[in-house]
Parts: structure tokens; sequence; C-alpha cells
């Protein structure tokens, strides 16, 4: 690592920690040439994920774009910041594992309104209500309907 004072690439680690989740790896480095103490952080490098778009196209995966789609569908909602970057996280690790570095806008959406659904129900049919592209209030109701119906299938279930 280069010092960001001196330029020298000769340091030592005085210090390692877990940061956050555990996703990084927090060091504290020394500069051996001029004494300068600094902060570096390391994480896992993810290929980069691909996405087939609706209309055939092929563009970057954007974690800033899922995020955004999730927090615009949590707005003024009882959820933490803390349970949005949670959910955003197990999002991508499912698409990673599942689909490796291609994966369809649908799959996308179908996987985060399975987590809204379990995170905030309001969530989930504001999220579906703009990925599915209702146009009237009669989707919204039928959604809701279909919701309810599920919801009240896997309780009994569970009895």
């Amino acid at each position: 690592m280069r010092c960001p004072k001196c330029g020298e690439q000769d340091d030592k680690v005085i210090d390692s920690r877990s940061s956050g989740d555990g996703a990084q790896i927090r060091r504290r480095r020394e500069c051996l040439g001029c004494g300068t103490r600094f902060t570096t952080y390391e994480a896992v490098f993810h290929e980069a994920m691909r996405v087939k778009k609706r209309s055939g196209d092929y563009q970057e995966f954007d974690q800033r774009k899922l995020r955004n789609g999730i927090e615009r569908a949590c707005e003024k909602r009882p959820v933490s910041t803390e349970s949005i970057e949670a959910t955003v996280e197990r999002v991508i690790t499912e698409l990673e594992n599942e689909y490796g570095r291609e994966v369809t806008s649908e799959q996308i959406g179908e996987r985060v309104m399975r987590h809204l659904r379990k995170l905030d129900e309001i969530a989930y049919v504001r999220f579906a209500s703009v990925y599915r592209q209702f146009h009237d209030a009669e989707q919204f109701i039928h959604e809701i309907q279909r919701m309810v119906k599920t919801g009240r299938a896997r309780k009994k279930g569970k009895r």
C-alpha cells in the first residue's frame, strides 16, 4: 500500500478489525518511511453482474439503483436504514449465488418483491405497482387480495 503522504510502499499494519457487517476489514497502517499513520479498507471484489433488460439490452448491475428502488418503496414507512441495507445485501448475494454474472431485470424484481413482502407489505405493494406497471386501481386491489389470500394460507400452514 502506498503512503498517502510520501508515496513510500513499505508500511506495517498496526491494527486490523472487521468493519460494519463484516464485509470489510479496516486496517490501521504506519508508513516505514515517514511514520505517517493511515487507514485502509479491504473488501471482497465481486465480478460485475450484467443485467438483461426487458428490451434485450444489457447493462452493468448498479447497486445504487437497487437501493434507490427499495428506499422509494419504503419511503415514510417504519423501515430502518439497516433493514434496507440488509435487504439490498441479501438480494445481491442471492442473485450472485443463483445466477452468477448474468441476471434478468425480471429476476431482480421478483427477488426484491419477495424480500419486501416479508419486510413491509405496503412497501411491497408500492414496489409491485411500479415493477408490474399497474395502470389502474383494479390492479392494486387484485394484488392486495392475492397477498391477503396467500398470507392466510401461510398462517394456516404454520398451525
